[in-house]
């Protein structure tokens, strides 16, 4: 037991009965005390300091007595159930043009989501109080309360450090509890390790109003120690005389300049996403021809990437592949040839299985514990030994 701190394994010991009296009133809806200890084993001493401790979190309420199935005159017992209102955990994801939000409960069943649009112009401190809106307009909306809140998980698009410090500082305020912040790519990449049935190693990038990616190695999501592993989109691409236009991030012809979303839908010359759809089903080849040298630009840097990381799978997600999948293939095959011709082992390129949510349901999933890809996750924000309410880790 050399440098195990015996105050995480009896929180670790506490969590998990906890999550097993959670689990058997998610099954068997309103239990008393003496049906949830014959369920989960535990000692009615026990079991009645836990159940103590969900109740005062606001996890689980008294929603009646057994008096009208009990026979007999001995004490009526209480009926306990999960509190049908009471939002547990938050995911936040907040884009460049949009926030998402998705409210989960003690059993970690979606309650609510809701998004939330705004001009990519906007600032850090409007885009954080268009979130907060958001959030108060869905709670009224479905009649939820953020008192028992067990964590917040909030990712922020791109590399600013600076956003992800003042998201962190400005959530934790607002709710008092603790709260993880990172990247939104990766916590999608998180979310979409998740969907295998064996998550190892996976390197993932998204094609959307901007360009973000997320590495899961060894079966965890790594941020690295500067907290920016897997941003491929400010990889520079375009090189030699031109050197490309100007990204958001100050440098010029980086992936995102030419393999996001807005720069196909202008190299192509079309208005917008569906027109851009439409001009690549019809094989328009101004629109093809974007859609190929975006594929090529990725594919270069996937390459590369795999050659030093050896991902057993590159994922592809955004809007861009649903516009135009047939960049994943395209991808794909330029990849292959890519690392045939070194020798190495081939890695299964795919489109994403998630959607514009993965990001936010990346975020949920920050959240959940038991998740072996989150055992030992540190937000980059903070040293490694830092956990408490309000701080970067839970």
């Amino acid at each position: 037991m050399d440098g195990v701190n015996p105050t995480n394994v009896q929180a670790l010991v506490r969590r998990t009965h906890e999550e097993r009296v959670l689990a058997a009133l998610r099954e068997r809806g309103g239990l008393s005390r003496s049906q949830i200890a014959e369920r989960v084993g535990l000692s009615r001493t026990t079991l009645s300091e836990i159940t103590g401790v969900l109740i005062g979190r606001g996890a689980i309420i008294v929603t009646k007595t057994d008096g009208d199935v009990r026979r007999g005159s001995g004490r009526r017992a209480e009926l306990l159930a999960l509190d049908p209102s009471s939002g547990q955990f938050l995911g936040v994801d907040l884009g460049h043009t949009r926030v998402r939000m998705v409210v989960a409960d003690a059993a970690h069943e979606e309650l609510a989501s809701g998004v939330a649009t705004y001009d990519a112009s906007l600032g850090w401190p409007a885009r954080r109080q268009a979130a907060f809106d958001l959030i108060d307009a869905v709670a009224v909306e479905h009649g939820l309360h953020f008192g028992a809140l067990q964590g917040i998980a909030v990712g922020v698009a791109g590399p600013d450090a600076g956003a992800r410090h003042a998201a962190h500082e400005a959530f934790a305020e607002r709710f008092d509890c603790p709260v993880v912040v990172d990247n939104n790519t990766r916590l999608a990449a998180l979310a979409e390790a998740m969907t295998e049935d064996t998550p190892g190693d996976l390197a993932y990038v998204r094609l959307s109003d901007g360009i973000g990616g997320g590495l899961v190695i060894g079966g965890r999501l790594v941020a690295g120690g500067l907290g920016a592993a897997g941003e491929f989109g400010h990889v520079r691409v375009v090189r030699g005389d031109q050197p490309g236009a100007r990204c958001r991030c100050g440098k010029r012809g980086c992936l995102e300049t030419v393999a996001s979303l807005p720069a196909v839908i202008a190299a192509a010359g079309v208005p917008d996403a569906a027109a851009l759809a439409a001009a690549v089903a019809a094989g328009d080849p101004d629109a093809t021809s974007a859609v190929d040298t975006a594929a090529d630009a990725l594919a270069k840097v996937l390459a590369d990437a795999a050659l030093v990381l050896s991902p057993a799978r590159i994922v592809i997600g955004g809007s861009l592949p649903r516009v135009a999948p047939q960049i994943v293939a395209r991808v794909a095959a330029a990849v292959g040839a890519e690392l045939a011709a070194v020798g190495s082992g081939l890695p299964d390129v795919r489109a994403a299985r998630l959607d514009d949510e993965d990001g936010v349901r990346g975020a949920i999933a920050a959240l959940y514990q038991q998740s072996p890809l989150l055992a030992g996750y540190v937000d980059p924000l903070e040293p490694p030994t830092t956990v408490s309410r309000g701080s970067a880790r839970v």
